[in-house]
């Protein structure tokens, strides 16, 4: 399975974006009122800067307190994410993160952002392509074509 098929069944390819000016406070409200695990940072909405997630919030609070929440983001983010294309293989992608130790990914075509896929996204990819390879084996062994 490609990363490009995994963007193709999210219900939005829309990559929520901040600058590095924006408060953390500002971007702890985003990925609660969206529901999701992290922001990309970029100036001009098409090459990822950084990236914050949850976990980026939750370390500079603890470490910072209160006033983390004042901080810029670039103060927090990760810079220079790591990135892939959409021809990438979700095995590829998947150990990458396992290896790397994050959850969120930019996925980049042609020197533009074109998306952003998780951890659960390629997870639940690939346990959709385990299903459909076992129904199509348990078809074969009982003749059911």
């Amino acid at each position: 399975m490609l990363v490009t098929q995994i963007l193709n069944t999210k219900k939005s390819n829309g990559v929520v974006m901040v600058t590095q000016n924006t408060p953390v406070k500002e971007v702890a409200d985003v990925l609660s009122a969206r529901n999701i695990g992290s922001v990309v940072i970029s100036s001009d909405g098409q090459i990822p800067e950084g990236i914050v997630s949850e976990r980026d919030v939750v370390r500079a609070i603890s470490k910072h307190g209160e006033a983390a929440l004042e901080f810029q983001t670039s103060a927090i983010m990760t810079r220079n994410p790591y990135t892939c294309e959409p021809s990438a293989t979700a095995d590829d992608v998947l150990s990458l993160m396992t290896e790397k130790r994050f959850r969120h990914i930019p996925v980049m075509e042609n020197g533009r952002l074109v998306g952003i896929i998780t951890q659960g996204d390629v997870v639940k990819a690939k346990l959709s392509e385990v299903s459909m390879e076992k129904d199509a084996l348990e078809n074969m062994i009982t003749g059911c074509w």
